[in-house]
């Protein structure tokens, strides 16, 4: 089977050969170890040293030689359009702190993905909202990459078979065990949750 090891940024220029394509949608582009299906159909196993995101266009090395590209899947999204610059930075700012992924079109209209709580939230605040089939390909993290793909911890799991996604972890980590060894907790999680918590008020950090 064919083995990718490496993960290549859209932005970082490359010359390898293209060997094949690989469509995912959002949720399944958050990825370590698994094995995939290109778009032809032919089966590889994605190995990379921790989890990263994956965005459209980025390449991913086989060890043989050459690369296969992500394309973003098109699917359900909702995209927004603001009065102008400053409403759009205000609505943006109140989907960043719904910790909601959250993708700026060249135009300037906003895009998430589709969500009713998203959604009435977003013409709460004045944001005209246009319910698309598109691909969705979010801004990363400002840690995104660092340690792991800005999650500062690498899980021991290399099940491929069912790999857990990093989007979808609900959980704070604030273990209150109660022992009286000294264990050191440091779990270090800086998750950037890749979901829209419905959630009635906006919290602030």
């Amino acid at each position: 089977m064919r083995r990718a090891i490496e993960h290549i940024p859209v932005s970082q220029s490359d010359t390898a050969e293209v060997r094949g394509t690989v469509t995912l949608a959002f949720a399944d582009r958050h990825r370590r170890r698994i094995r995939l299906l290109d778009d032809a159909g032919e089966a590889f196993l994605l190995d990379l040293p921790h989890a990263v995101r994956l965005g459209n266009g980025d390449r991913l090395r086989l060890v043989d030689g050459g690369v296969i590209v992500v394309r973003a899947a098109a699917e359900d999204v909702l995209t927004i359009t603001c009065s102008g610059p400053i409403a759009a930075a205000k609505l943006a700012w109140h989907i960043g702190n719904r910790h909601t992924p959250l993708q700026v079109l060249k135009d300037g209209r906003l895009r998430i993905i589709d969500d009713h709580v998203m959604r009435d939230m977003v013409q709460g605040l004045g944001g005209v909202v246009f319910a698309e089939v598109a691909p969705f390909d979010p801004l990363n993290g400002a840690y995104h990459g660092l340690g792991g793909g800005g999650h500062g911890h690498s899980h021991g799991n290399d099940h491929f078979e069912e790999p857990h996604d990093h989007d979808d972890h609900d959980h704070d980590h604030h273990h209150d065990h109660g022992h009286e060894h000294s264990h050191a907790h440091s779990h270090g999680h800086s998750h950037s949750h890749a979901h829209a918590h419905a959630i009635g008020e906006p919290h602030d950090h």
